[in-house]
């Protein structure tokens, strides 16, 4: 029954997006503009100083050929040396479209179909709910509708360096609760494309890094990794970098491209450069028009073709690029874009941009910032790497890039916009904010809070004294590290030492009637009391005589 009602589902979302793809195009046909690399060059430098970002790559193909590809800005400012089409970033979520390509592979060798049970490939795979786990999906791996919070599992991941395994990620699954029925919500999640990684590596006998290596890298002619890189690369790679108002801005070594692949690299640890990833658009821009015809690829280092020797078929990529979970709608992408619908397919993101369809991705990294996007009507393709931490960078060059192609585009000035929309935005935020307040007094000594506390699948957290301050580690989280500062009874704040890697959080701790502290739960410092985040099934028992 639920699945003949998701199928009906399914197909309602696909007769949504034809009919607005074709309601959208009919006055969206004529000749495209030119790309004046002089307003795009002014457009990049502005966003670079606006958005505190060091360097970006730009991309742009477009009727299969490079019509732009440089560096701008900087990529290390130790040594002050300039970004180029060469230049290594991290790609960050826009990884996820070569996690869809692995799987697509092996659906077109008929060793997979899009909806296996998961469960046949991986046997240990559980989610919270049985009948979830029972009827999981491939695509279900891939379009964020889990029913878990957005991000759930990301607190194994993320900050690097992780002391899980992929295995063990895969495993702890089934400890984190449902907030949203199975299939009905969008909340973005990294762990399970992980997994699908896994199923890739199950099945191919292989890791999934040099499958992806072997399998799409080689074949498209791509010089980019998605796990270990030789020492021979790291001459050209971009650091990541952060900004404040206090500090200004400032390296975040612990994401910095060092050539050890990454435990994250199906959900967003792959590095390139700008170059190679235009081969990728050139790819699938050419596959999609083949309909897999025999057709050489355009760009002149691509060997390969599409009948002789295909990475994946027509037919994988359309389903890659078929709707599954609907989307909200900004009210900017209504007004400036005319957008009438969005959604997720699998390791990429579907909406209509002032009449033409637009197949997209982006990936934010602390330190580095993705924006990749298709406009298969208009044969077009635009990549955008930077090394920086403000989404507005991307945002802008994006926009003054794609409107240029499309006829009767408004055009404006996209930094200054997106430059004030933010503004905007931070004088809201704190207008309404809150400081959560504390009379800064605890009820009992601090030695009765040290000790080591432990959770069914984060592991454990070890608690220290050091004179009159209380001192906080996690085991598997190394960079985890922080003070606790005295809130109210039987709270703290947790100051952690590494503020880009961890905001500050609340740590509450349970006491029994002998006045003895038996356990503790974490909260964002906030007054918030949603339980819509990162620590919510994390409880943290004190461990006492080795029980």
């Amino acid at each position: 029954m639920f699945n003949s009602i998701y199928a009906l589902f399914k197909k309602a979302i696909k007769t949504l997006c034809l009919s607005c793809m074709l309601l959208f195009s009919l006055g969206a046909i004529g000749k495209t503009t030119e790309l004046n690399t002089q307003d795009l060059a002014n457009a990049v430098n502005r966003a670079l100083l606006h958005f505190n970002t060091p360097g970006m790559a730009v991309g742009v193909i477009h009727q299969g050929k490079i019509v732009h590809l440089d560096g701008f800005g900087i990529a290390n400012r130790e040594t002050n040396s300039p970004v180029d089409k060469s230049t290594y970033f991290r790609l960050a979520s826009t990884s996820k479209a070569f996690t869809a390509a692995s799987l697509a592979i092996l659906v077109d060798e008929g060793k997979l179909q899009w909806d296996d049970k998961v469960i046949d490939h991986l046997p240990g795979f559980r989610m919270m709910d049985p009948w979830v786990t029972a009827e999981f999906t491939i695509r279900d791996l891939l379009s964020h509708r889990s029913g878990l919070v957005a991000g759930a599992g990301d607190s194994m991941i993320w900050p690097e360096p992780s002391g899980f395994s992929r295995s063990e990620m895969i495993h702890n699954l089934r400890y984190l609760s449902p907030e949203y029925s199975f299939r009905n919500t969008y909340a973005y999640n990294n762990v399970l494309y992980i997994t699908a990684g896994e199923v890739v590596a199950k099945i191919a006998q292989q890791r999934w890094e040099d499958f992806v290596a072997e399998r799409i890298f080689v074949p498209l002619g791509m010089a980019c990794f998605a796990g270990d890189m030789p020492s021979s690369t790291l001459s050209n790679v971009a650091n990541a970098y952060g900004h404040n108002d206090e500090m200004g801005i400032y390296s975040i070594p612990r994401n910095s491209i060092n050539g050890e692949g990454l435990i994250s690299a199906a959900a967003g640890g792959i590095v390139c450069n700008v170059s190679d990833m235009l081969k990728w658009l050139d790819f699938l821009l050419t596959l999609n028009a083949s309909n897999n015809k025999q057709v050489p690829f355009r760009l002149a280092d691509t060997q390969m073709d599409i009948q002789n020797k295909p990475v994946f078929s027509a037919e994988s990529l359309r389903e890659m690029w078929s709707p599954n979970t609907l989307l909200k709608i900004s009210k900017n992408d209504k007004q400036l874009d005319h957008t009438q619908y969005r959604s997720y397919a699998m390791g990429w993101q579907l909406r209509n941009i002032l009449g033409y369809e637009a197949i997209y991705h982006t990936g934010t990294l602390s330190g580095y910032q993705a924006y990749v996007t298709l406009v298969p009507e208009l044969d077009l393709g635009v990549v955008l790497l930077n090394n920086g931490s403000n989404s507005g960078a991307r945002t802008s060059v994006m926009q003054t890039i794609l409107r240029a192609y499309m006829p009767g585009a408004e055009q404006q000035d996209w930094v200054t916009f997106y430059h004030n929309e933010q503004t905007t935005a931070q004088q809201q935020y704190l207008n309404k904010h809150t400081t959560p307040d504390g009379s800064g007094e605890i009820l009992l000594p601090l030695i009765a809070y040290v000790g080591e506390y432990k959770d069914r699948w984060f592991g454990t957290m070890t608690i220290t004294q050091l004179e009159n301050v209380l001192r906080i580690k996690s085991t598997k989280m190394v960079t985890l590290t922080g003070t606790l500062e005295p809130f109210e009874a039987n709270s703290f704040i947790i100051r952690w030492d590494n503020q880009n890697a961890a905001r500050d959080s609340f740590i509450h701790f349970d006491v029994d009637p002998s006045h003895q502290v038996t356990a503790f739960k974490l909260h964002p410092f906030s007054v918030d009391v949603s339980n819509e985040h990162e620590y919510r099934d994390m409880y943290f028992e004190k461990w006492v005589g080795g029980k």
